[in-house]
């Protein structure tokens, strides 16, 4: 199973699909869904250096708006993959791809609600904000 991952200039995770294929109709798949379920366009589609992204594209006649390869912008996305890699090792694979999706569309939303773009606030802000969200996790686990 592939893991396609969507995430926006800020670091939120728009949307997570787990399929069997890396190919373009994978491709095109995960696309149509982005751009169905965002309200704006998009300016800019970064991808990794896979071909399949750019027949999707093509098919779809957005080739202008794709950058591919770029590693520095790309490298968001790979860093937002580290938690979800953390749990495959700790629980030796998914069961099936189901169960791969469920916990993956989960994920996203709890890491899009908990996740602090460190760079806009101040320190003290940030202590503040991580306070409430400890505090509201815990209520939530209790």
């Amino acid at each position: 199973m592939y893991l396609w991952r969507a995430v926006d200039d800020e670091g939120e995770v728009l949307d997570v699909v787990v399929q069997r294929q890396r190919d373009t109709e994978a491709a095109l798949k995960l696309i149509r869904r982005l751009l169905r379920n965002q309200p704006v366009e998009p300016e800019t589609i970064t991808t990794d250096g896979l071909a399949s992204y750019g027949a999707a594209l093509d098919r779809l006649e957005l080739r202008h708006l794709h950058r591919p390869g770029r590693l520095r912008d790309n490298n968001r996305v790979e860093n937002s993959h580290l938690p979800i890699r953390r749990r495959e090792r700790q629980h030796q694979r998914f069961k099936s791809q189901a169960s791969a999706q469920r916990f993956l569309t989960t994920h996203a939303a709890i890491y899009n609600t908990f996740n602090f773009q460190r760079h806009l606030i101040s320190r003290p802000t940030l202590r503040c904000f991580r306070a409430e969200a400890n505090a509201a996790w815990e209520a939530a686990v209790v």
